[in-house]
Parts: C-alpha cells; structure tokens; sequence
C-alpha cells in the first residue's frame, strides 16, 4: 500500500519535536532541540507556520513559512518566507514534499500574491531544487548570499548551508 496516501499536513505538536531529533539522528544529521522548540512556542504565539506531514504516527517532514523575512533580497516587503524546508530520506518520493509545499503556498497565498525562499547551493540542496523548479520557483536574480549579506563578486566564502540564492513564485 502506497503510505502517502495517509498522509496528514497539520500544524507542528510538543510530541513532534522527540520524533524530529530521532529521524534527523537516523540521517546522520543534527538539529538543535531549542530550534524546534523554537518553532512551536512561534506557531503557538502565530508568529510563524509549521506544515507537518504525519505519515504512521511518524513525522515524515516539514517545512516552516514566516509571513515575511528580515534578510535577503525581500526583507521586510511581506512576502511570505520558505523555510527549513524537509522530508526524511525514509520517505522521499512519496509525493510528500509537494503535500508540504501545497499546504504552506495555499497559506502563503491568503497573505501575498508571491512567496520567497532561500536554498542552498551545494549539491545537498539538489533534490530541494528540483522540486522548487518544478513548482515553478525562479531565481529572484540577486546573485549569492553568504551570513545574510549579498555577496560581491569576487568575495570569498564557503560552500556550506550559509552560502544560499533566493527564489520567488507568483501565487
């Protein structure tokens, strides 16, 4: 039986956070438990979005939505911002990223005709690439940006999660 089927996107709970730090363990990945806390005690005050995909009493993968950012090219313009967006390597091409991705654009779109996001640029970023081409994500056309800054060109920095290109979609 296909498992997305009984998919769920809902808002984030307290008992997700254990089910995160243990499925981001089993990739070998690490996300501090502040963070995520973080995001709940932020949804539960509605200063941001969490979409989550419940698959089997799992959390298969999330992503968070601001109603606008404070960095990048579109700072403080109320574009609704991606963000930290996930599905497990357990549950990958399932169809679940797009759910995800539904949930978030059909919220994002009650609060402005366009929505942002920031992807990294090394090949870990490849698979969220493609699906964000494929949503029809463009590249906002503002080059590199590196710690929250425009990087120049010719300025060095490294290749790693800091090191992001923003990209826009008409809702």
């Amino acid at each position: 039986m296909d498992r997305c089927k009984k998919i769920f996107i809902r808002p984030m709970k307290e008992t997700d956070i254990e089910l995160l730090l243990k499925n981001y363990a089993e990739q070998g990945w690490s996300k501090p438990r502040e963070v995520l806390e973080s995001y709940l005690a932020r949804q539960n005050n509605n200063t941001l979005f969490m979409f989550v995909a419940e698959i089997a009493d799992d959390v298969a993968g999330f992503v968070v939505l601001y109603e606008d950012s404070t960095v990048g090219p579109f700072a403080n313009q109320k574009i609704p911002l991606l963000s930290d967006f996930i599905v497990f390597k357990k549950f990958q091409r399932q169809g679940i990223g797009n759910k995800i991705m539904d949930a978030a654009e059909e919220k994002a779109a009650t609060l402005s005709d366009k929505i942002q996001l920031g992807v990294g640029v090394h090949e870990g970023y490849g698979a969220a690439w493609r699906i964000y081409v494929k949503r029809g994500y463009i590249p906002d056309g503002s080059g590199v940006w590196y710690r929250g800054s425009r990087l120049g060109e010719g300025e060095d920095c490294k290749n790693d999660d800091d090191l992001i290109m923003y990209f826009t979609k008409e809702l």
